[in-house]
């Protein structure tokens, strides 16, 4: 049985050869001045004209004097028509030293063969690159731990992967667009933080040697970007990495790209119509449309050119489970998570049923609730925005003047997903102090997602900071519309460790 060793070793003695030969099989420099893309486009402005064209050889047909080998650059893939008079570094008797796999320049005529087929009439051939290792065929490599381990091999085998890529820049770079578009500056913040808040989420912690200090991976931009409007600034986003030290499922990665941005003299109602805007704006931008099937569930963003509903939280635990969320039953909604629980795949699950039990026994009320609304959620097809929700959810938002026990906090429901998070924003800093104190309060007596007393950001509130609203979607959004998990839709998935024999 022929082994990659085996592989390696011929590929090895092809490279030995070609050195002595006085070629540089890694040349610093390609003389391409052509992109294939642009051939197959406009082939009519390209015909019998003399091109330098430069790609990774998908394949090699030799038959003696004649020999095709097709090359793919970024842009596409087109055939190498070769005749015995083939100059520069390699004769067509030369062609048995190079391998699929390899970077390869051509030079010659744009034409079509006689089947057809748009074809670089090759009159000479230099090497760019020599790979050492073969590429796996298109069925050869599936198997899902080794795509995440080696993406790069992925994205040359699985196209679709790389131009899911593609796709999900385009997301962010509509996203940007939008928020330029209306006024907002995209600054940056740190990620490295002495307190870090604006999310229940448990963080990394390191070591910072120059300091001799610990400090936490961000799991939010929110209280750094708030800061800026007590800066001065009116309107401010920015788009980068938070990290969360929780698991790993079709939803969440502990590493991600976030959005979060942030518009003084603005409320909740402002938040809900501009928003709802973006994310028409980004999925058309992205993907070319609005409508969506995303598992099992017929989405119209457009929602037939009406505005979202507006659904009020505790209306729908009501009506849902008969959750009274301002006189919380906790036995009751113990009994709800727990029947759930037993018509779920997991049922027989010794760690997920004790980890369920864990959370009945340990869990604060706010937190069952929390715990019974997804239940309602991953069943919710939407969109709608899903507003008010209780106090003891929302630390960090303002309340509704007349209800003070719901806060001006909207999430967007769609395809079972909360695709954003917003609220306006509290800035009065004894009532933010409070909050924070009673967070604290939580995390002390063991919730790690519940959030940092963090006095810094209340001293900024004391020199004031104006009304605001404030918004934040990951890039969950793009997977769930591209209808891939997580770490389908990243292009370096983390994964874990092994050491093995290469």
């Amino acid at each position: 049985m022929v082994t990659l060793a085996d592989y390696r070793d011929e590929r090895l003695r092809k490279l030995e050869e070609i050195k002595n030969r006085g070629i540089d099989p890694y040349p610093s420099h390609s003389f391409r001045d052509t992109k294939i893309g642009d051939i197959l486009a406009k082939f009519d402005d390209f015909q019998g004209k003399q091109v330098v064209v430069a790609g990774r050889i998908t394949t090699i047909r030799s038959f003696g004097k004649l020999a095709f080998i097709k090359i793919r650059d970024y842009t596409g893939e087109v055939q190498l028509f070769i005749k015995d008079d083939l100059t520069g570094d390699f004769t067509i008797k030369d062609l048995k030293l190079l391998d699929v796999g390899d970077f390869i320049e051509a030079k010659g005529l744009v034409d079509k063969s006689q089947t057809g087929e748009i074809s670089v009439f090759t009159d000479g051939i230099r090497l760019l690159t020599k790979s050492l290792r073969p590429l796996p065929g298109r069925d050869g490599f599936t198997n899902k731990e080794e795509r995440f381990r080696r993406r790069y091999v992925d994205m040359n085998v699985n196209l679709e992967v790389r131009e899911r890529m593609v796709r999900r820049s385009k997301f962010w770079q509509a996203t940007r667009d939008f928020m330029n578009q209306h006024g907002f500056i995209e600054i940056n913040t740190p990620v490295l933080e002495h307190t870090t808040g604006g999310a229940d989420a448990t963080p990394f912690t390191t070591h910072m040697d120059a300091l001799d200090e610990d400090f936490y991976l961000r799991i939010s931009h929110e209280l750094p970007l708030k800061r800026l409007l007590g800066a001065g600034f009116e309107k401010v986003y920015d788009i980068g990495p938070r990290f969360r030290n929780e698991g790993v499922d079709d939803e969440h990665l502990p590493e991600h790209i976030a959005f979060e941005s942030y518009a003084a003299y603005e409320d909740y109602e402002d938040g809900m119509n501009l928003y709802e805007e973006m994310i028409k704006y980004v999925a058309k931008e992205t993907w070319g449309t609005l409508q969506f099937d995303v598992g099992g569930f017929e989405i119209d963003l457009d929602n037939g050119g009406k505005p979202w509903p507006r659904v009020k939280y505790a209306d729908l635990l009501k009506e849902k489970y008969a959750v009274d969320v301002f006189n919380p039953d906790r036995e009751q909604m113990k009994q709800i998570l727990l029947d759930d629980f037993n018509k779920s795949e997991d049922r027989n699950d010794k760690a997920a049923r004790k980890s369920l039990e864990h959370t009945l026994e340990t869990a604060s009320d706010a937190r069952l609730i929390d715990h019974i609304w997804k239940l309602i959620r991953k069943t919710s097809a939407g969109p709608y925005w899903l507003i008010e929700e209780p106090l003891s959810l929302s630390p960090l938002a303002k309340v509704v003047p007349d209800r003070p026990e719901v806060t001006q906090r909207f999430h967007p429901i769609i395809a079972g997903t909360e695709m954003g998070n917003g609220y306006s924003e509290l800035n009065d800093p004894l009532d933010q102090l409070a909050r924070f104190e009673e967070q604290q309060a939580m995390r002390d007596a063991g919730d790690a997602e519940a959030q940092m007393l963090d006095r810094d950001f209340v001293e900024m509130l004391e020199y004031g900071m104006p009304p605001a609203c404030g918004w934040g979607n990951s890039e969950r959004n793009f997977w769930l519309l591209e209808g891939v998990s997580g770490r389908e839709g990243v292009p370096f998935p983390l994964i874990k460790s092994r050491e093995k024999e290469s």
